[in-house]
């Protein structure tokens, strides 16, 4: 049987992370465990008749500034772009700045008049509503027009599941909060920065920052279409279509739920529930809207809640499209048909006109955003505590059950790492 002081399951940004941090201190006793046939994980990169699309939209935010100088260090020669990001709201034909509830006096006239009101109402009778849930805090907050306008109805398409089973707290930092004097103030003079206003691009896409990442880790210690089939954690033993693998410590980035499931921990299935997600990348033959990087659609009767263009990090001349679409955990994605109502509705919604589609790419996110409850949040902290007691770490957006920036998931290895005696 093989022995390894760290195993590593999953070659995506968190595992390859925790190796590189583990290979700049000195520990060369690890190895990273991929089930895929190559690295990446959701940030693998496709390129197609010289387009160059991700699995999905990865537009990197760096709040480190230590962290984005040592990926760039480790990306000689990668054209990177920094990006103020320009994003809207597709609003009944109207184009709105996002984030919607600060700039509702972009809205017509008694659209604006409506929410402004609520707002009001909301704001002075806040205090005596409930905002236990997601849906409720946006109520409670923002009012009755800015909820219903777009705050429900983009979530409820992103997330594919009533708002009000989530937590308040669901997307953390990255929703965009705003009181009414922020509102008001920024009716006048426009400050729309959040999380999110600048972001970073590779002209080789995401995967760059994932190959920057596996470049400070040895080739050897990286296998590739590997899956970890089971976990005994009494025995400390991963067991691989190859082989069994001895372990002291096991760090994982696969989702909580797997984990528990290859580890035969016994846990309430129901309490840990997602989305899933399909992403059609498009290219077409000629220049679409200049000037935009994400449009955020919350009508229901377009199937998209998203739509991402890469054209317009690099100025290129042609158009080119992530287009996201959330679906039940449960739900047959069929996405022969659901490219035809995507192209219908770009079409409806003015991004394309006589454009022709030259190059395409889709792909299905299982799972894409994890659905985040008190019950999850509760269920979470008490096994992640037993697991770590037992040298077994659950992190990472999907093994840490949360909503977090790739970037979060570099520190959170490194934190973890440096824990590590």
């Amino acid at each position: 049987m093989e022995k390894v002081q760290t195993l590593v399951v999953g070659a995506g940004i968190t595992g390859l992370a925790t190796a590189a941090a583990l290979a700049e201190r000195g520990d060369d006793d690890y190895l990273v465990l991929e089930g895929d046939s190559e690295i990446g994980g959701y940030c693998k990169t496709v390129k197609k008749e010289g387009f160059v699309w991700d699995y999905s939209g990865h537009f990197f935010h760096f709040k480190h500034p230590e962290i984005e100088t040592w990926l760039r260090d480790h990306m000689p020669g990668q054209d990177i772009r920094k990006v103020d990001r320009k994003s809207f709201v597709d609003f009944k034909g109207h184009s709105i700045d996002f984030p919607f509830q600060k700039n509702i006096h972009q809205l017509p006239q008694q659209d604006f008049i409506d929410c402004l009101y609520d707002l009001y109402f909301a704001v002075t009778a806040s205090e005596k509503k409930a905002d236990d849930s997601f849906k409720s805090m946006l109520y409670a907050r923002f009012g009755r027009s800015i909820a219903e306008k777009f705050l429900v109805p983009y979530n409820e398409k992103l997330y594919a599941t009533d708002l009000g089973t989530l937590d308040k707290d669901a997307m953390g930092r990255f929703f965009p909060h705003a009181d009414l004097t922020d509102i008001i103030r920024n009716m006048k003079v426009a400050n729309n920065a959040s999380y999110n206003a600048t972001f970073t691009y590779p002209a080789g896409g995401a995967i760059e920052y994932v190959k920057a990442l596996a470049s400070a880790v040895r080739p050897s210690a990286i296998a590739t279409s590997e899956p970890v089939l089971s976990v005994d954690l009494e025995r400390k033993v991963a067991i691989t279509p190859k082989r069994e693998i001895a372990f002291e410590r096991f760090v994982s980035s696969a989702p909580f739920n797997k984990l528990l499931a290859m580890a035969q921990v016994p846990h309430d299935e129901a309490i840990f529930s997602w989305n899933k997600v399909l992403v059609f990348n498009l290219g077409f033959d000629k220049k679409g809207r200049r000037g935009v990087h994400w449009v955020y659609y919350p009508d229901p009767n377009t199937c998209f809640y998203r739509v991402g263009f890469y054209d317009n990090i690099f100025d290129a001349d042609r158009l080119s499209l992530y287009v996201e679409i959330g679906f039940a955990k449960g739900a047959v994605v069929d996405a022969a048909a659901m490219r035809e109502q995507v192209l219908v509705d770009l079409k409806r919604n003015g991004v394309i006109s006589d454009h022709r589609l030259v190059a395409e790419h889709s792909v299905v996110m299982d799972p894409a955003y994890v659905h985040i409850t008190k019950e999850s949040i509760a269920e979470h902290a008490r096994i992640n505590a037993e697991l770590r007691a037992r040298g077994v770490y659950s992190v990472g957006r999907y093994g840490g059950w949360t909503y977090c920036s790739i970037e979060d998931n570099i520190v959170e290895a490194r934190a973890l790492v440096a824990s590590f005696t």
